[in-house]
C-alpha cells in the first residue's frame, strides 16, 4: 500500500482559513497584515465594527482605549454589546467579543480616557502600524492629529451621526508596489523588442509555413509578424487608432483565414491587437516618482522604496526602459514554442532583477544600512510590478481644521453635493467643542439647536470665505439625529474604513485620498481632497 501523499501548503489550515484574501493581497500581504499593530480610539459602534472587519481576516493585534462605560445608547448601536455588558468598561467588553472572532489575533484594552493615556505617555502611540479614532472631539483630534503626522503613522478619523458616515485619512506619505489595475494589460515589448526577442521573433516567417506549422506558433510571434509588415506599409508607425487596428486585424485575418476558418492563435493575435500594441513608454506617474527628490538623496534613514527606486532609475537611465514583467498569457501554440519564448521573457526578467539588485547592495552600503535591510522577494516583487509605483501625500488634520482659507465654494455651487455635510459635520465638531453635547441631543432642546448649529455653520462658511447658505431642512435633520449612531450606518462605514486600512498595511492597491462621506439617505458617497 502507497504511502499518502504530502500535504500541500495550499491545504494547511491558515491556508484554508484565509483562502479568499490571499487571492487578493497573496502570501506577502497577509504577512504584513499579520505583523499590524492597529489603535482604536472609542470602542463606539463604527470602531467595533471597523475592528470586527480587520480581526477577521487576521491583523497581528489591536488596543482599544476608551474611558466610557456601557451605556443603553451604546447597546442599542453596537451588535457586539449586550445588556450583561451595562455599565461595564466599553473597552474591555468591545475587545472580550472582538476576540472571540479570531484566536490568531491579540487584543488589549486600556480602560482609560485617550486624553490621560497622551498624558502619561507622549510616545504610546508610536509602536502602532495605524490609529484609528471615532467621535473623537475636535479639540483632542487636533494635537492627536499632529503628534501621529510628526511620527509618520497613519490617522483615521471616523464618524457615524444618524444616516451619515465620514471618514478621513491622513497620512504623510504612502508608497504602493502593487496598485491591481482594472485593465492589466500584458508586458511584452513587441513595439521595442530586446535583441534576444527580437532574433526570436524574427526567426519566424508566417507565410512560408503551411497550416499545420502556423497553427503551432504562439499568437505572440503572428501579432509580431504582421506588425512588422504594417510598419512598412506606414513609415514604421504602428497602428494608432481604430481604423489603422482594424488594418492590422485584416491582415492577420487574411492569413489565417485561408480556408475559411480562423485558426485559434490567429484569433488570439487579432484580440491582442487591442492590450498588447502599448508603447513601452515611461508613464508620467512613474517617471515623477523616479525624479522625486526622496530617490534622488538618499540617506540612512530613507526607506526601502526609495532605495529600489534609486537603483531602478539606473536602470532604466541603462537600458531606456522598465522591467519587463517576465510573465506572458495562456497561448495556444505546441509546448515547446509556448516554452521558449516563456523563457525568453523569464530570462530578461531575472537579469534586469539581478542589476536592480546589485545596485541595491550598493546603495545600502552607501548610506550605511544593513545589507539584509531588502530582500531578493522584494526587489523581484517591485521590478514586476515596477510599471504600477503610486504614492499618495496627504495633508494633516490639523492643518485643515485650522485652516481659515478652506477652498471649498466650488463644491458648495451644487445644491446637491455632499459637501454641504461635511460642513455640518465641522460645524458639529465645534457646536460640541462650545456646548460639550451634540445638537439636538436632548429631545426639548432639537428646535433652539438648530438656530445655534445655523450659527455656528455660518460662522465657519464666513472664515472659509464661503458666502454659500447651507438649506435649513439639512441642518434641522442632523439635529434630530442628536449625535446617535445607527448599527447599519456604522457597519456599511466600518467595512469601508478596514479596507482602507488593509491597503495602508498591506501597501497594495489605491488607499482612499483623503476625505470620504457616505450619506444614506440618498446611498450615495463621494471624496474629496482636502
Amino acid at each position: 500500500m502507497s504511502s499518502p501523499a504530502p500535504k500541500s501548503p495550499e491545504q494547511s489550515e491558515k491556508s484554508k482559513k484565509y483562502d479568499r484574501q490571499l487571492r487578493l493581497w497573496g502570501d506577502h500581504g497577509q504577512r504584513f497584515l499579520e505583523n499590524s499593530k492597529v489603535c482604536l480610539i472609542n470602542a463606539t459602534a463604527l470602531g467595533t465594527e471597523i475592528l470586527k472587519s480587520l480581526v477577521l481576516p487576521g491583523i497581528g493585534s489591536f488596543t482599544i482605549i476608551d474611558g466610557e462605560k456601557v451605556t443603553e445608547e451604546d447597546i442599542g448601536s453596537n451588535f457586539f454589546l449586550d445588556n450583561d455588558s451595562l455599565g461595564n468598561s466599553r473597552a474591555q467588553a468591545a475587545t472580550m467579543c472582538l476576540l472571540e472572532l479570531n484566536p490568531d489575533v491579540r487584543g488589549d484594552y486600556i480602560d482609560e480616557f485617550p486624553e490621560n493615556v497622551m498624558k502619561q505617555n507622549q510616545d504610546f502611540l508610536k509602536g502602532f502600524s495605524v490609529v484609528i479614532a471615532t467621535a473623537l472631539p475636535e479639540k483632542f483630534l487636533i494635537p492627536l492629529s499632529k503628534q501621529l503626522w510628526d511620527a509618520g503613522i497613519p490617522l483615521f478619523s471616523c464618524k457615524s451621526i444618524g444616516l451619515l458616515g465620514y471618514a478621513r485619512l491622513q497620512v504623510n506619505e504612502h508608497t504602493v508596489i502593487e496598485v491591481h489595475p482594472d485593465n492589466d494589460n500584458p508586458d511584452l515589448r513587441l513595439d521595442e523588442p530586446w535583441p534576444a526577442l527580437k532574433e526570436h521573433l524574427e526567426s519566424f516567417d508566417i507565410s512560408k509555413l503551411d497550416k499545420k506549422e502556423r497553427s503551432h506558433v504562439p499568437a505572440l510571434i503572428i501579432l509580431y509578424y504582421f506588425m512588422q509588415k504594417f510598419r512598412n506599409l506606414h513609415d514604421g508607425a504602428l497602428p494608432t487608432n481604430r481604423a489603422e487596428k482594424d488594418q492590422l486585424r485584416n491582415m492577420i485575418r487574411a492569413c489565417g483565414n485561408e480556408e475559411g476558418l480562423l485558426e485559434e492563435n490567429f484569433e488570439e493575435a487579432i484580440h491582442y491587437v487591442n492590450t498588447c500594441l502599448s508603447h513601452s513608454k515611461i508613464s508620467s506617474q512613474v517617471q515623477s516618482i523616479l525624479d522625486d527628490p526622496k530617490c534622488l538623496n538618499l540617506n540612512q534613514d530613507s526607506a526601502p522604496f526609495w532605495v529600489m527606486v534609486s537603483a531602478l532609475r539606473e536602470l532604466v537611465q541603462t537600458e531606456g526602459s522598465l522591467p519587463v514583467k517576465g510573465s506572458l498569457p495562456d497561448m495556444a501554440a505546441d509546448t515547446n514554442s509556448y516554452i521558449t519564448l516563456q523563457q525568453i521573457y523569464q530570462k530578461r526578467f531575472n537579469e534586469q532583477v539581478e542589476t536592480v539588485q546589485r545596485r541595491v547592495s550598493e546603495i545600502l552600503r552607501n548610506v550605511n544600512q544593513s545589507p539584509d535591510a531588502i530582500t531578493e522577494d522584494e526587489i523581484k516583487l517591485f521590478c514586476k510590478h515596477a510599471n504600477e509605483l503610486y504614492i499618495v501625500r496627504g495633508t494633516c488634520i490639523a492643518d485643515e481644521y485650522q485652516s481659515s482659507t478652506l477652498d471649498i465654494s466650488m463644491y458648495l455651487d451644487d445644491p446637491d453635493s455632499l459637501m454641504m455635510y461635511y460642513v455640518i459635520l465641522r460645524g458639529l465638531d465645534r457646536f460640541l467643542s462650545e456646548f460639550n453635547a451634540y445638537p439636538g441631543q436632548f429631545d426639548d432642546q432639537v428646535e433652539p439647536d438648530v438656530v445655534k448649529l445655523k450659527s455656528t455653520i455660518g460662522k465657519l462658511l464666513a472664515e472659509w470665505g464661503c458666502g454659500q447658505v447651507l438649506r435649513d431642512e439639512r441642518v434641522h435633520e442632523v439635529c434630530r439625529y442628536g449625535g446617535a449612531e445607527m448599527h447599519s450606518i456604522s457597519a456599511i462605514l466600518g467595512g469601508c474604513v478596514a479596507h482602507e486600512v488593509i491597503k495602508l498595511i498591506t501597501h497594495q492597491y489605491k488607499p482612499l485620498n483623503n476625505t470620504f462621506i457616505f450619506d444614506a439617505i440618498t446611498s450615495n458617497s463621494v471624496t474629496y481632497r482636502l
